[in-house]
């Protein structure tokens, strides 16, 4: 099981833990958008709690302001909320600021986490008039669980099953209105029957450079971490557009400055720093590296497959598709082509490998010299 978050804003609350269920972890890379567990203090002293902090995803931001003044001046709950896009963009975030902007309290639980029936009933129960419910990665709701919202998000009325066969017996509960704040990675694996129940459907983008800048001078102030500019474009530039990783690659900055640069984060001090950490200035680490390399110098640039590129690598072919490829894809440094992966012209300019040479075949001389 994932560890529960620690250390929740007053008036709110969490419930449950991520469950089984999902494959094992790779080891964590400094630019994955995934939390890590020394992510949970930071995230919480420099998450915003209101709207107009918030930084980047104008449209979402407008619409919600909107949903939320006109929720406010009926006197009704928000309307349900489905919140999805990369990981570390800000989608918990939102919901926090939701019940912030609502005066209401927020309670948090993730899909894994219910297991039955009755534990979702549980927590809608216990819920005050008014107040979110937050569900991370509510695409992973077990199909049982997920039929019991069904009524509770338009009806605001519980209905399911107890017991088995002769014993079994149907209890009807009334329960007070309420809003759902859903989010995920995976919007597409959220079943329709649910995800037609939601009033608002909001997708979070990567940032654009300005916009991290703004997110990492924001820290920085929030920290109180003295940082000139060329110091902030150095960490903002290698974030990938994610602020959850430009905070993490922040605070590494500010451990390096604290011991070797006076506690003062310059731009030569942040690219020392982060260059120590191994990410280059678009934000790929070594397994970025090591998978465009593999490509281009073992099978001449594509395209390869990608089972055979997880076996060159000894990696999953899961991991790599859907951690490693993702952001290569953005930059244009990789293509998926129905004949496998082909590293881009791009890819072969930014790693110095000039473009359209295939490898060298490999000799047998070496082997049997000497026989």
């Amino acid at each position: 099981m994932a560890k529960q978050r620690a250390g929740n804003s007053p008036g709110t609350a969490r419930t449950g833990v991520k469950g089984p269920g999902k494959k094992a972890a790779e080891p964590e890379r400094i630019i994955s958008g995934d939390p890590h567990p020394e992510d949970e203090t930071l995230d919480l002293s420099l998450r915003p709690r209101r709207l107009s902090d918030f930084v980047g995803q104008a449209p979402v931001k407008d619409n919600l302001s909107i949903g939320i003044q006109a929720a406010k001046m009926r006197g009704d709950p928000l309307d349900h909320v489905i919140i999805y896009g990369p990981p570390g963009l800000g989608k918990t975030t939102l919901a926090h600021i939701i019940g912030h902007e609502m005066g209401v309290n927020v309670k948090v639980t993730s899909g894994p986490a219910i297991e039955r029936a009755g534990d979702m009933a549980a927590i809608l129960t216990g819920l005050q008039t008014g107040d979110v419910l937050f569900i991370d990665e509510i695409h992973r709701l077990n199909r049982v669980v997920e039929e019991v919202l069904y009524s509770a998000m338009e009806d605001f009325f519980l209905s399911w099953m107890v017991g088995k066969g002769l014993a079994a017996r149907s209890i009807n509960l009334r329960i007070n209105s309420f809003t759902l704040v859903g989010a995920t990675t995976r919007f597409s694996l959220i079943s329709a029957p649910l995800r037609d129940r939601f009033g608002s459907v909001f997708r979070l983008d990567y940032y654009d450079h300005a916009d991290m800048e703004v997110v990492v001078r924001r820290s920085s102030a929030i920290l109180s971490l003295d940082a000139d500019d060329e110091g902030i474009r150095e960490v903002s530039s290698r974030a990938r557009g994610t602020p959850r990783i430009a905070n993490r690659l922040l605070k590494r900055a500010r451990d390096y400055a604290l011991v070797q640069a006076d506690n003062r984060v310059t731009g030569p001090v942040a690219r020392q720093a982060l260059d120590l950490l191994r990410v280059d200035r678009l934000g790929l680490d070594q397994s970025d590296h090591r998978l465009l390399i593999t490509i281009i110098d073992k099978f001449g640039g594509g395209p390869v497959g990608l089972d055979t590129l997880a076996a060159s690598l000894s990696e999953d072919a899961d991991t790599i598709m859907e951690v490693w490829e993702p952001y290569l894809l953005q930059l244009g440094f990789l293509e998926r082509t129905s004949r496998g992966r082909v590293a881009t012209p791009l890819a072969h300019q930014y790693l110095g490998r000039p473009w359209g040479e295939k490898p060298a075949p490999p000799t047998d001389q070496g082997r049997f010299a000497g026989l």
